[in-house]
């Protein structure tokens, strides 16, 4: 029987959710939906919660180490000690625009220092939020003061390009064929007859190199001719530059397509991002390039582009962009930093090829060829739904449903294991959870 204490605690409890339930029906956020997870946390969060000792996180797009821990550069902490001990620094605003002798050295690492549209002051660049807030501003500013409201991604594309683009006002939103998925390469032949359809003047989007979610880049001579097509249909190229020196661990091939496409002439946008070559995740450290074709254009875009940063977040952050100027501008720095993108990138391709290795020693069905012909930190699978939802449930192993996984939450420790659980997960023979 329950006791008058208890009975007093239910009239309690009952109370209380009653008044939540009158104050949520009069309340003028009673109606809001409750958004989507964001699959990627979502799934960072899951992989946080469970207990499982052999469970390993594919999902999140950040670098680790042979241990699976995240890793501060080197040259990253050996810098950040010299601009905490600097007490010349204070924390005054920056301009709205940012800090010159980053954006300078960003635009410089992105396009060459020796090239014409710098030399010519055609280019120039303005700090962001990391390359979601390059993006954008960059939106922004081509929807309203070009007006342009076409917009044509990738298919499959990093998901937070649709929104910001809708976000901005673009009303004509299409994908064009990107990925094969049944010989698990890139479709030139789909992309190029997508964008044949596109109107003059739309907004393409491109990845500048390690194609997010893929990992498939066009050849050199592939771009020459997505190029080609782009200068004929006067389409816009927007390059969105997340990797460059990550992908190979050398900026200047990374870079290539978007100095090819500038020394065709082409007026551009470059969104950068320093979180994956520098590390510097959280501290949202972006630059956007703009390439015009006189410099007489430079005054009024930058005007323009201002006003759109003042609206939105007033100033941008010093912290990582201090960071990266110190590092783009000291010579014995930059050396160094170097060398950590290219260790970055050879244990990434190292990884690449023990998982392809394990997957056709195991006797894997299908061609795995295409793990290592893809580079930087993503990889497209091909693996279904289905076999994403085995490897997650049975395995542990957090990955995106499309199958993407990030490479670098590979090592020498659990790479056998991940090769085991996809073979059954592909062969669907759960006998081999006993091997694992």
């Amino acid at each position: 029987m329950f006791s008058q204490k208890n009975i007093a605690k239910c009239i309690d409890r009952s109370s209380i959710r009653l008044r939540l339930l009158c104050a949520m029906s009069s309340s003028i956020f009673a109606n809001v939906p409750k958004g989507p997870a964001i699959e990627v946390f979502a799934l960072t969060q899951a992989f946080k919660d469970d207990d499982n000792t052999k469970k390993v996180n594919l999902s999140v797009g950040a670098y680790r180490t042979e241990e699976g821990q995240p890793w501060v550069l080197p040259v990253v902490r050996k810098t950040e000690v010299g601009i905490a001990q600097d007490e010349s620094i204070n924390h005054e605003y920056l301009p709205v625009t940012g800090l010159e002798t980053f954006t300078r050295a960003a635009t410089e690492l992105v396009l060459g220092a020796d090239s014409n549209a710098i030399k010519e002051k055609r280019a120039f660049g303005v700090q962001t939020i990391s390359g979601t807030g390059a993006i954008r501003v960059a939106a922004d500013f081509l929807h309203r003061q070009l007006k342009r409201s076409t917009v044509y991604y990738s298919n499959p594309t990093w998901e937070n390009h649709h929104k910001i683009f809708v976000d901005s006002g673009f009303t004509n939103l299409h994908s064009y064929r990107y990925w094969d998925q049944n010989n698990r390469q890139l479709d030139l032949e789909g992309m190029l007859a997508d964008l044949e359809q596109a109107p003059a003047e739309s907004v393409i989007i491109l990845h500048a190199c390690a194609h997010n979610p893929t990992g498939m880049d066009p050849t050199h001579e592939q771009w020459k001719e997505i190029a080609n097509l782009m200068e004929r249909k006067k389409l816009f190229p927007l390059f969105d530059s997340a990797y460059q020196g990550f992908a190979s661990g050398d900026p200047d091939l990374d870079a290539w397509a978007i100095r090819y496409f500038v020394d065709r002439g082409f007026e551009l946008f470059v969104c950068q991002s320093f979180a994956k070559n520098f590390g510097l995740y959280c501290e949202r450290a972006g630059n956007l390039t703009v390439v015009q074709q006189s410099s007489a254009t430079r005054d009024m875009i930058h005007s323009q582009l201002t006003l759109i940063i003042r609206a939105n977040y007033s100033n941008p952050p010093a912290y990582g962009v201090r960071i990266v100027s110190k590092v783009l501008n000291t010579p014995e720095l930059r050396k160094e930093w170097m060398e950590c993108i290219k260790n970055m990138s050879s244990r990434i391709r190292q990884m690449r090829k023990l998982l392809r290795d394990n997957l056709v020693a195991l006797g894997t069905p299908g061609n795995w060829d295409h793990i290592v012909n893809q580079i930087g930190m993503f990889s497209y699978t091909g693996l279904d739904q289905n076999q994403v939802n085995v490897l997650i449930k049975t395995y542990h192993i957090y990955l995106l449903k499309t199958g993407r996984i990030n490479m670098c939450g590979l090592n020498t420790s659990n790479v056998d294991y991940v090769a085991k659980a996809i073979h059954a997960a592909v062969t669907s023979t759960p006998a081999v959870d006993n091997k694992l």
